[in-house]
């Protein structure tokens, strides 16, 4: 019995301190389509699986359910995140950076070394 009440207390406490980034988000679209992309921890830093997927019909099973958007987002300490993300419309790995502001999350796929970027505002799914 002392276990299972050490184990919860513990459970209560991880979820008390959650990062900010963590939670499901909705991406804006890109060609159509848009996404509900879980974030999660994933080793020390933080990963983003799509976890639904719609078009402007309505939700549908994309060949891309459960692969990974965001890749190895270390936090920086001041509410932005830096890492990788991977555009499934063309197949790309870009430089990736996460600015949070509350429910908002501008997502930042980048090249040259960060000085072209193409952005999205993702919303936070209540």
């Amino acid at each position: 019995m002392k276990h299972l009440l050490a184990a919860a207390l513990v459970l209560v406490a991880g979820a008390a301190f959650a990062d900010p980034v963590e939670g499901v988000w909705q991406t804006q679209p890109d060609d159509g389509s848009y996404a509900h992309v879980t974030m999660a921890p994933c080793g020390p830093a933080f990963c983003g699986k799509i976890s639904r997927t719609f078009k402007p019909e309505g939700e549908y099973k994309s060949p891309n359910l459960g692969k990974t958007l965001v890749m190895d987002m270390a936090p920086n300490g001041d509410g932005s995140y830096a890492g990788k993300v991977w555009r499934p419309s063309n197949d790309k790995i870009y430089i990736g950076k996460i600015q949070l502001n509350g429910d908002t999350m501008k997502l930042s796929g980048c090249v040259a070394g960060g000085l072209i970027c193409s952005k999205q505002t993702w919303t936070r799914l209540k």
